[in-house]
């Protein structure tokens, strides 16, 4: 391993501040112990919080059209929703913490959408999964709300008209990616925008 100018060890990883000699890498002992960090896995707590939350996200069912069909596909054999340890969609949503809007929202639907998305857990996250829950979709008239967006603060939106199970995994995958980098939920950043 070849160290530059200048280099410290803490430059990596290390907490020794002893400089490097031109040329040289580091000793047995410095090499044993980033060995060491790497088999132990040394983390922050914040960083375990995160990674035991993305592992163990709790998705509260609301489907509501045809995107609802793919929704449930997700948990199937083909695409396996368990390896995230998400396979148990919860029907209460004091045991859920990722809401997935799936289809059209009637404007009859917005109370029971909000009153569901208020008793969900915090930190709680939502996917708005499908053309008709991100912007209406085909349907703009006066029975369709034109964008789940406008009733709860959404995390991620998944395109597609019904989008295909993949499409929803990617999306999870994402809003899996925003919790271990540390972004805060959407409602947290909506609070502080104001």
């Amino acid at each position: 391993m070849g160290i530059a100018d200048g280099k410290r060890l803490a430059d990596y990883g290390l907490s020794s501040e002893r400089l490097l000699l031109e040329g040289k890498g580091p000793g047995e002992f410095e090499q044993e112990v980033m060995a060491l960090e790497k088999a132990v896995m040394a983390t922050t707590l914040d960083k375990a919080i995160t990674w035991a939350q993305t592992h163990s996200m709790w998705p509260d069912t609301f489907g509501l059209a045809c995107c609802a069909i793919e929704m449930m596909a997700v948990t199937g054999p083909r695409y396996d929703l368990a390896r995230f340890g998400m396979e148990a969609f919860r029907n209460s949503p004091r045991q859920a913490d990722l809401m997935i809007v799936s289809g059209r929202v009637s404007h009859k639907m917005v109370p029971p959408l909000r009153q569901i998305y208020d008793q969900m857990l915090e930190p709680k996250w939502v996917i708005a999964m499908g053309a008709c829950a991100s912007s209406g979709g085909m349907f703009a008239n006066y029975a369709v709300l034109q964008g789940v967006d406008r009733v709860v603060p959404v995390d991620i939106y998944v395109p597609g008209c019904p989008p295909r199970p993949e499409g929803l995994m990617e999306g999870i995958i994402r809003l899996h990616e925003r919790v271990n980098a540390g972004v805060p939920p959407a409602y947290e950043m909506n609070e502080e925008s104001r």
